[in-house]
Formats: C-alpha cells, sequence, structure tokens
C-alpha cells in the first residue's frame, strides 16, 4: 500500500509493503508528521519554535521531543567544526535537523508496530527497510538540480537512510554559521547515504554549509557517503558512494 500526503510544507510518502498493511498504519504516521508540523514549524505562530522566537517560551520549557532535537544540533554542532547551527541572526530554526528526525521516528513507529517492508519519504529524504514489492532493495533516484525531470544517479538501499541538501528546490534556505557573507554558491547539491535517515539528513546540512570541502569532510566519517553536485554540474563521490550505484 501507498499514501501521499502534503505536510510540513511538502509531499510525505509511505509505502508498506504488507499484506495486512490497513488505513490505520497510515493514519498513525501521518497524524505525526502532523504533530511535528505544529511543534517545529517556524511558520506557524502556536508552535514551540515561533514561540521562542516571540519570547513567549523558554527552550527548558519546551516539549521532550524539542530537547532531543536540540542534542542533536549540539552533537551535530560538534561534530562538523560549528558548521550547523540553529541559531542564525538571533532566531531559532531547527528545521535543518527536524526532517530527517520526524521521518527517521516515523519509520521506527512503522518498525514497531511490525512491518519490516517499507518507505517513508519527505521532500526528496527518506527512510527504507526489508525489500520494495519485487523483493529487491530499493531503488532511489538523485535528482539534477539543474533539471527536476531528470535522475542523474540511481542507488539501493536497504535499511539506509538517504537526504540530499541543496538551493535548487528551496532557494538560499541554508548558511554558513562561521562566515555570514559566504553565498554558498560553489555547490548546488550534495546526497548523503547514512546508517538512516536522520544520520544523513544532518550531516547533509552541516556538509552543504562548507561548501566544496563537504564532501572531504563525508569521506573521513565512518558509514557515510556523499555525491556532490557543483555549480559547473561537476558531480563528486565518496569512495564507496558507487556501491550503493545501480549498474
Amino acid at each position: 500500500m501507498k499514501q501521499t500526503r502534503w505536510l510540513m510544507g511538502m509531499p510525505i510518502t509511505v509505502k508498506i509493503v504488507d499484506a495486512s498493511a490497513h488505513a490505520e498504519a497510515f493514519d498513525e504516521v501521518y497524524s505525526f508528521f502532523q504533530y511535528v508540523d505544529e511543534t517545529f514549524s517556524p511558520f506557524k505562530p502556536t508552535s514551540e519554535v515561533s514561540r521562542v522566537n516571540q519570547g513567549e517560551l523558554s527552550l527548558e520549557a519546551t516539549c521532550d521531543d524539542m530537547h532531543t532535537v536540540l542534542e542533536l544540533a549540539a552533537q551535530t554542532k560538534a561534530e562538523s567544526g560549528g558548521y550547523f547551527d540553529v541559531w542564525h541572526n538571533g532566531t531559532f530554526n531547527p528545521s535543518g535537523i527536524v526532517k530527517g528526525w520526524a521521518i527517521d521516528e516515523a519509520a521506527s513507529l512503522l518498525y514497531r508496530n511490525g512491518f519490516r517492508d517499507f518507505y517513508v519519504g519527505a521532500g526528496g529524504d527518506a527512510q527504507v527497510y526489508g525489500k520494495n514489492a519485487h523483493g529487491e532493495a530499493w531503488t532511489l533516484g538523485i535528482c539534477n538540480p539543474f533539471d527536476l525531470k531528470q535522475v542523474v544517479k540511481r542507488v539501493r538501499l536497504d535499511e539506509r537512510g538517504i537526504a540530499t541538501s541543496g538551493t535548487y528546490m528551496r532557494g538560499k534556505h541554508i548558511y554558513n554559521p562561521l562566515k555570514a557573507d559566504d553565498p554558498l554558491e560553489e555547490v548546488v547539491s550534495l546526497t548523503v547515504i547514512g546508517i538512516d535517515v536522520l544520520e544523513a539528513d544532518r550531516l547533509a546540512t552541516a556538509a552543504f554549509a562548507m561548501g566544496r570541502a563537504g564532501i572531504y569532510f563525508l569521506e573521513s566519517l565512518p558509514d557515510v557517503e556523499g555525491y556532490m553536485i557543483d555549480r559547473e554540474g561537476q558531480a563528486t563521490m565518496t569512495t564507496h558512494f558507487r556501491d550503493y550505484v545501480c549498474a
């Protein structure tokens, strides 16, 4: 079974390869994404993120999930040497980590409910488990940032996560915390494969903020692979990224 619903400002797709899949399983997942949107959206005035920025709520008084995200953000900031930060010009915005966390949590929800073969994807990032409907590893495409109708690479994943950071879909929404005037124009797309989508998403955001150096940062990490496309259309990949590429 497959469903796609529009939440968090993006299409969210859930595929469950199981004859026992039922509507309630999908409803539970999408209810969770609705909760994430209501809690973490910087665009909803009643969200906790907005209330923090409006001075109505302290970080200490936010929900447990917000504390989890803050801990993950602090970890990412430390691991990346400061290239990831949820604060920008005095504004709190954890969006660079929330999507990956939310997809990962939704996948864990399905797993706890007994499903073993499924896909959860949102805005180009995804977590997969088990096999697809053909009994094979899941195949996912990486879009050409210069022509979104074209797929430049297809990868096969089994119990892994994938995330892409770039400016080609949402414009310039990623910044370099260490150099405020850095236009980040050298790289247009950076895809990361990690042990899960949370790992892939947070590292993709941090690596993109590094510009061309981001692919070398990914190369230095265990169990992480990356695929970078620069503004000239030149692609650079980490050593073992090709192990996931479909023939």
